[in-house]
């Protein structure tokens, strides 16, 4: 793929910051190579067909000095996060960093080991217990622990959890109250469309490279292997729950409504070390991911870190997390910890200082400043959240999408307002002539906002395209943000080279077998395609024998409901099969075996007749 040099606006922007943050601080370094013990022999992890899931080998060029098509804060960042291996913590307590996006943590117990958020990927995973095991010996897994509910925390439990174990209560699975709903319904619900989305905030599909991928901030990118999840056996439903494994004590802090909706931290007194799960890394973290999802709580965020300061610092020696490199030293750990809650008590509440003075979500991102003290401290900075996307989207936590302003109440979709705005302009061309002003001006967010106009109101456009891709490409190679950095890399690779769709998929097997029926029921539901239905008026009921359970369900005015009771007698069709084969009928398939249909199959193919399938290759750049 044609790509360009940056331009001297961008160069010289990327150099000055050498001059303003303080690159002389090494000490992050210093943490990130302590007790490194060794990596892997063949740094390519590979799934059962040998198909590579993972390479810790392809960002070994994030190595010296920044070139100047990255930031140097993020190339910083990179090359902190590349580095890739086991590393000891404290005696008793191990990491795996840089085998994923996430960490994975090992705690050694009486006579084996706990396991610390297994990664997105089985093969991953595996690889990471493999390598500790290496070092450390062939110590049995006695307890999984997950410390929230996404899936780069849980994805790769199959890899090192043997289900012999599970079956014998020799392995217990830990996990904050809610884990599970939450950990299928952000799989599921709107699943598609974030896996989507994510491709472009990873970078999937971007070469690695000084003008490609470089990393993500929070790790360098996703896994591509395969993922499951497994039900906790252990439920942790309140702050100073205190459990033991094998010896080992640990409590546990939940933190709900944080960077997960079900998150927990908790604190090891054998070790005195503290994990603080996702709540505290060495970055500014998102409020809102740009993948999608529900908007987090700054507030509450910044009080359960108050609160594992109060409860916990002055016990612990050392605090390590689920991403990143630990931080050593009680008044450290005092100092990180307050540094982290005052940066997301700070965005709060001065956002909506802001708010209350009539400036909308987008003006208070133009202007808002963090105090110095926090700017000087690297753990503040937008590697994988922003300033600017953050106080958005607290914007909207407490405001919603609507600013106030009554001509943007109604405004025309994205299509229909380009082709207005590129007539007003005086057609593509003049637009395309402005936006290339703009461009050798440096304006490069004012150029991507005419070429937007531009592409949407004719996609045909070979030199709007082109123009576009080479705008988002400068804005990639300024963005101190990774995520950032992918999504405007990402979006230039589709106007050059087309669509390249969902590299990866959340809605894995193992991922969907965990699904209760009433979520299940709510996945069919959302697929519904309204319109299709308003005239329909089913009944049915659907008895699952693995789960001795049975609902009657219904379809009118477009909505399907379900209501759990014993089959009346009275529907014209009643279904009896396993949840397993439910999934299958759910994907169409009413011929196979394990189903058996009682009454007016049709009321089935009816429903089967207005679902809608999921597009997880709909245009994001293009109309």
């Amino acid at each position: 793929m044609k790509q360009n040099d940056p331009t001297p606006s961008i160069a010289d922007a990327n150099r000055a910051l050498l001059d303003t943050l303080p690159f002389a601080d090494t000490a992050d370094f210093e943490d990130a190579e302590r007790g490194f013990l060794g990596t892997l022999d063949d740094p390519v992890i590979r799934d059962d067909d040998g198909k590579p899931v993972w390479d810790a080998s392809s960002y070994d060029f994030v190595d010296g000095d920044a070139p100047a098509t990255v930031n140097p804060s993020l190339w910083r960042q990179s090359k902190l996060v590349a580095r890739h291996g086991l590393f000891e913590v404290v005696e008793g307590i191990y990491q795996v960093r840089g085998l994923d996006l996430s960490v994975m943590s090992f705690i050694e117990s009486d006579t084996g080991v706990i396991l610390v958020d297994p990664l997105i990927s089985r093969e991953t995973a595996a690889a990471a217990l493999a390598l500790y095991r290496k070092h450390r010996g062939d110590r049995p897994v006695v307890a999984v622990i997950f410390s929230h509910s996404h899936i780069d925390h849980f994805g790769g439990v199959l890899g090192v959890v043997e289900s012999a174990d599970l079956e014998a209560r020799r392995v217990q699975i830990v996990a904050p109250h809610g884990f599970l709903e939450h950990a299928i319904a952000e799989n599921v619900y709107a699943g598609t469309a974030m896996a989507r989305r994510a491709g472009y905030m990873y970078g999937a599909a971007l070469d690695r490279g000084p003008a490609g991928q470089v990393g993500a901030g929070l790790g360098q990118t996703t896994s591509t292997g395969n993922t499951g999840i497994l039900v906790p056996t252990l439920d942790v439903r309140e702050t100073g729950e205190r459990h033991t494994f094998d010896g080992v004590e640990i409590e546990f802090q939940l933190a709900p409504g944080t960077e997960a909706p079900s998150e927990m931290h908790f604190h090891i007194p054998r070790y005195r070390a503290l994990c603080m799960a996702e709540n505290a890394t060495h970055n500014l973290h998102n409020l809102l991911t740009l993948r999608g999802g529900v908007v987090r709580d700054p507030h509450v965020w910044s009080k359960y870190l108050t609160e594992a300061i109060e409860r916990y610092a002055d016990a612990s020696d050392v605090l390590f997390a689920s991403h990143h490199w630990p931080t050593w030293g009680t008044e450290r750990i005092r100092h990180f910890l307050g540094v982290q809650r005052d940066l997301y008590g700070y965005l709060h509440d001065q956002t909506l200082r802001y708010i209350n003075q009539g400036f909308t979500g987008a003006e208070i991102a133009e202007v808002f400043e963090l105090p110095p003290a926090l700017v000087a401290e690297w753990s503040t900075h937008g590697y994988y959240g922003s300033v600017s996307h953050n106080v958005k989207a607290i914007y909207q936590r407490y405001m919603g999408w609507f600013d106030g302003n009554p001509a943007r109440l109604w405004p025309h979709p994205p299509q229909a307002l380009a082709e207005r705005y590129v007539a007003a302009i005086g057609g593509v061309d003049r637009v395309v002539e402005l936006a290339q002003e703009a461009y050798d001006a440096g304006d490069f967010r004012w150029a991507a906002t005419l070429l937007d106009h531009a592409v949407f109101a004719e996609p045909g456009n070979d030199a709007a395209k082109a123009l576009y891709a080479d705008t988002l490409e400068q804005l990639a190679y300024g963005s101190e943000n990774g995520t950032w950095r992918n999504f405007f890399l990402s979006g230039a690779t589709e106007l050059r080279e087309g669509n390249f769709g969902t590299p990866t998929t959340a809605n894995a097997p193992a991922i969907l077998l965990q699904l209760s029926p009433e979520q299940l029921f709510d996945a069919v539901a959302i697929r519904v395609n309204g319109p299709k239905a308003w005239d329909l008026d089913l009944a049915f009921d659907i008895t699952l024998t693995d789960l001795g359970r049975s609902f009657h369900l219904t379809l009118r005015n477009g909505v399907l409901i379900y209501v759990e009771r014993e089959p009346s007698g009275d529907a014209p069709l009643h279904l009896t099969l396993s949840k397993p084969r439910l999934l299958t009928l759910v994907g169409g398939d009413t011929e196979s075996d394990g189903l058996t249909v009682d009454g007016d199959l049709g009321v089935l193919r009816s429903l089967v007749g207005v679902l809608d399938q999921d597009d997880p290759d709909f245009d994001i750049v293009v109309p």
